[in-house]
């Protein structure tokens, strides 16, 4: 078994058999957040223009994400798992667009197994690779997506540690302090920064059993992030 992590949403990596792309905050905790709130699938939109056209052609989707952090006008929903945590989403469909975590998993596309995840989910989903795909010989990526976000990073050494079950490397304390002190975390601390709610913070640190796991169906016209129920 061998595990590379690569940090950036533009790093060239070699294909690996399971590809992991990790966005604490906030993509894919929002997304870990959407499914437990009903979302039924979700689509990741390279740009806001991608987005845009396919809201236009099925207008009962759902558009969600940020541009370097912010609202995007027009969007139906923003990046905040706080919010998306009130939403009842039963049966929606979301098109995802965000700067980092749908970017970097847009570039993982030739992996044999693509999955997302934030902190919320990151156990559950190397419990599940490591008792559905693993072997001797498998090579697995896991992609810390903010280039340089000690959040993204430390989540990764977590999923590292576990599927390689290396308990002295880094534990679930150590990542939520290092997502906390993050300097990606910091505006959300920050009164001033109105957008960037504080809440977001303790949702991302919040480890769930939700009972699934987010896998990317590549074989969609529009890569599609699905819920894959773990027994």
């Amino acid at each position: 078994m061998q595990i590379q992590i690569y940090q950036g949403i533009n790093k060239m990596m070699k294909s690996a058999d399971i590809t992991v792309v990790i966005d604490v905050i906030r993509a894919f905790t929002v997304a870990h957040y959407a499914f437990i709130r009903g979302a039924d699938r979700i689509y990741l939109a390279e740009t806001v223009e991608q987005a845009v056209e396919v809201k236009n052609r099925n207008p009962e989707y759902l558009l969600a994400g940020e541009v370097d952090g912010y609202p995007i006008t027009g969007f139906d929903l923003d990046n905040s798992p706080f919010r998306i945590s009130k939403e009842n989403l039963s049966g929606k469909t979301i098109v995802q667009r965000t700067t980092n975590g749908v970017r970097a998993t847009l570039n993982c596309l030739d992996s044999a197994h693509l999955f997302v995840t934030g902190y919320s989910n990151a156990r559950k989903t190397a419990e599940f690779i490591k008792k559905n795909h693993m072997k001797e010989d498998t090579e697995i990526n896991i992609v810390a997506s903010h280039p340089t976000g000690e959040d993204d990073y430390a989540c990764a050494e977590y999923i590292q540690s576990i599927l390689a079950e290396d308990k002295k490397q880094i534990n679930e304390y150590e990542v939520k302090r290092k997502i906390i002190n993050s300097h990606v975390a910091k505006k959300f601390l920050d009164v001033k920064h109105e957008v960037f709610k504080r809440e977001d913070l303790l949702y991302c640190i919040k480890e769930l059993d939700s009972g699934f796991v987010m896998r990317v169906n590549t074989d969609s016209e529009i890569p599609m992030i699905e819920r894959v129920q773990v027994c």
